[in-house]
This record gives C-alpha cells, sequence and structure tokens, in this order.
C-alpha cells in the first residue's frame, strides 16, 4: 500500500482574456486581494489569432495574457477559484456581455492543470461542477502540449514563461 502525502503547494495562475485596450489595472487589484500579489505577467499576445470561440460575446479584437502569484496555494483551492472567477466575470460584463475571461489554474513540479465548467474525456471531476484539465505536462526539462491543449498555450513564448515559472516554483519548494 502507498503512503499517503499531501501535495505541496502550487503556483496559481490566471490566464486574462479581454477586449483588446482594456485597462487591468483595478482587476489587478480585486485578483491580488483573493490571492496574494501578483509575481510575474507573461507578454500579452493577440489571442484572436487563435480562436473565435468568444467573438460573439467578447468580439473580434481579444488580447491575453497570463498572471502569477506569488503565495504558494493549495491545489484543492482550484474549484472555488474558477467559481469566484466567473463572478468576478459576470461583476465587471456590460450589459449582459463579458469584457474579460479569467481561467485560473496552477503549476506544479509535473504538469499546469487548468479549471474549467466543461467536462470532456481528458478531463476529471473536481468538486462543484469544476473539472481539472491537465493541460501541459512537464517532461523532458520542458512543458509539452497534450493533442487536447488550446494553441495559444503551445507557443514557445508561453511554454518558456511557464518553464520559468516552474523553476521559480521548484527553488521555492525546495527552500521551504
Amino acid at each position: 500500500m502507498g503512503k499517503i502525502r499531501r501535495h505541496p503547494p502550487v503556483k496559481i495562475i490566471i490566464a486574462c482574456t479581454r477586449i483588446t485596450g482594456y485597462d487591468m489595472e483595478d482587476l489587478h487589484g480585486v485578483l491580488e486581494k483573493k490571492l496574494s500579489a501578483i509575481e510575474s505577467i507573461s507578454g500579452t499576445f493577440d489571442f484572436s489569432q487563435f480562436t473565435d470561440y468568444y467573438a460573439r460575446e467578447m468580439g473580434l479584437s481579444l488580447e491575453k495574457d497570463f498572471l502569477v502569484f506569488t503565495k504558494p496555494e493549495k491545489p484543492e483551492i482550484l474549484p472555488s477559484l474558477k467559481l469566484w472567477a466567473n463572478e468576478i466575470e459576470q461583476k465587471y460584463a456590460r450589459k449582459g456581455q463579458r469584457i474579460i475571461n479569467l481561467d485560473p489554474g496552477y503549476i506544479c513540479d509535473a504538469r499546469l492543470v487548468l479549471a474549467t465548467t466543461k467536462n470532456y474525456t481528458h478531463r476529471i471531476y473536481l468538486n462543484s461542477g469544476i473539472f481539472g484539465d491537465v493541460h501541459l505536462i512537464y517532461q523532458n526539462h520542458t512543458f509539452n502540449p497534450q493533442p487536447w491543449t488550446y494553441p495559444d498555450y503551445k507557443q514557445p513564448e508561453v511554454i518558456a514563461f511557464f518553464n520559468t515559472v516552474r523553476e521559480n516554483y521548484m527553488k521555492l519548494i525546495h527552500a521551504t
């Protein structure tokens, strides 16, 4: 029988998709109040080049970046964090239409996991209507996409950003 161990804390990330030109200062404050200080932000990129999935609701011109938070959290926080993120999206909506989309997840030693409300074959049920999607796996010294990984998460600059987040996470975990 295997020995039961607690999973070490993880690095929380939030993917922020939004209408182009949206000022993120207020939203950053809301996110930091809930989680902790923002440790790093990826480069902002044109999200519209990857999909038109949100076009009907949010428009054709969207941008995206990834936020990483300072304080490690228990991975069990993911379902409640996704529910909270959905509430924030609705709070910032204009005339019932979202202008931001927040996708929380976490990075640990072996993977990047995203929270989602959508069930699919490769997603596991976590809690409260939320599923976990193992979106990237860490093998051969880098994060690697899966067949279901979204195109924007496959970009070399995004992979490099997540590799750096993992490297800093590993230093933090080994220091404690």
